[in-house]
């Protein structure tokens, strides 16, 4: 067995242990974040059965995707980065949710160009929980504004992301995204990687991205 799929299954069983013991009945996805890692590291998990896999580089997930996503078409790729509005065009013909949108110029970026192919990409606004000045994502006195103009524009809109501040315990922050995710009437939440995943999904997220605890450190 390779050494990703091993890590994979790890994790999918700490979950459900997690969960048993929370009595906590929806189990999330795992999006295996595979940015900076070649596809002969990604395909052990391919041919595993795993389909939710991360990338935050157009231009690299690009290269890296497009043959295999024709190969295996039920693989569903999450844009998990920062996306420039000049990028869009490449990110819709590719991917299959985006989880870092956090302006009204970027959401209607996204609404020309998925109708021009008619598709209907998966969103979540990303939110600024943290209030830091160096990271991307909405204000959260912002969001409702947000939310409301991606409807106004037909986005296919299912929840909020965040990525909490590196150096505090994330657990207050997933909680005030719990509720403002609630009270918004979402059922998706994306929050959580390698090392507060557990926390994230106590907060009922529904999406983790989970990159070194499967691929291993990148060099």
């Amino acid at each position: 067995m390779h050494i990703t799929v091993k890590n994979l299954l790890d994790i999918e069983n700490n979950i459900k242990t997690y969960l048993t013991e929370l009595n906590i009945n929806n189990y999330p996805k795992i999006i295996a974040v595979s940015k900076t890692f070649k596809i002969e590291k990604i395909l052990p998990l391919i041919k595993h059965g795993h389909i939710d896999f991360g990338e935050n580089k157009v231009q690299e997930a690009v290269e890296k995707w497009t043959e295999v996503k024709k190969s295996n078409p039920e693989i569903k790729l999450h844009m998990i980065g920062k996306l420039q509005t000049n990028k869009v065009k490449f990110a819709v013909q590719l991917f299959d949710y985006i989880h870092s949108v956090d302006s009204e110029k970027l959401a209607k970026k996204i609404a020309n160009e998925q109708k021009k192919i008619n598709k209907k990409i998966k969103i979540f606004l990303q939110v600024n929980i943290g209030n830091e000045d160096q990271k991307s994502g909405v204000k959260k006195k912002d969001v409702n504004e947000l939310v409301s103009y991606c409807k106004e524009i037909d986005l296919n809109l299912i929840g909020l992301m965040c990525i909490p501040p590196l150096d505090k315990d994330p657990k207050n922050y997933f909680e005030e995204m719990k509720e403002l995710n609630k009270s918004l009437g979402f059922e998706e939440l994306s929050m959580g990687m390698s090392s507060d995943f557990l926390t994230a999904i106590k907060n009922l997220s529904t999406y983790v991205r989970i990159g070194s605890g499967i691929f291993g450190q990148r060099s």
